[in-house]
């Protein structure tokens, strides 16, 4: 309440009233008339209890930033742990892929080898094969030149043998050869 009376008289010390001519309690003088309404004014203010009413709701204000900002904090602190999760788990994702990349490399090298083990068992393959085909192809051939040479040296006999040869010795060797035969057989 002292506080109401020394903020009444700060008003009326300081008032613009005292500069007016004239009797300043009179309803002609618009300076007191001013007062009047002001102290009017605050009365009503102070028997409503304005004060308090904004005391209260800017403590309410207050409390409800307070809790806006616990509530900041709390939401942070809440990212940082997730942030720090994630961070850690693609920190583990990176090793894993670290891990894949090294191990997919190991077996392209592994296949490479065995592509080239196997590139060498082919060429050697194909290269006996050829070989066999060659040695194959000369035994033919051989073969074929023989048969040819036999071919043309009976040819050649016979006509030889039947120029040379008369019926009697034509004769006198079928009996040979059947006899030869003969002895062969039995």
């Amino acid at each position: 309440m002292a506080r109401y009376i020394a903020m009444f008289a700060a008003m009326t010390m300081a008032s613009p009233a005292l500069a007016a001519s004239g009797p300043f309690f009179s309803l002609g003088n618009t300076n007191f008339i001013v007062l009047m309404a002001f102290i009017v004014f605050v009365g009503v203010v102070f028997y409503f209890k304005v004060p308090s009413l904004l005391g209260q709701k800017l403590d309410e204000r207050a409390e409800g930033i307070k809790a806006e900002l616990d509530e900041a904090r709390a939401l942070r602190e809440e990212a940082q742990t997730l942030l720090a999760s994630y961070e850690r788990k693609q920190k583990e994702v990176q090793a894993q892929a670290d891990r894949i990349v090294a191990h997919a490399k190991e077996e392209a090298a592994e296949a490479a080898e065995q592509a080239k083990e196997d590139l060498k068992t082919s060429i050697a393959r194909r290269i006996q094969a050829a070989e066999d085909q060659i040695a194959s192809a000369e035994a033919n051939a051989v073969k074929e030149v023989r048969d040819k040479a036999i071919a043309i040296a009976v040819g050649a006999a016979k006509d030889v043998v039947a120029k040379q040869m008369t019926a009697t010795e034509g004769n006198k060797l079928i009996d040979e050869a059947i006899g030869q035969v003969d002895a062969k057989l039995h």
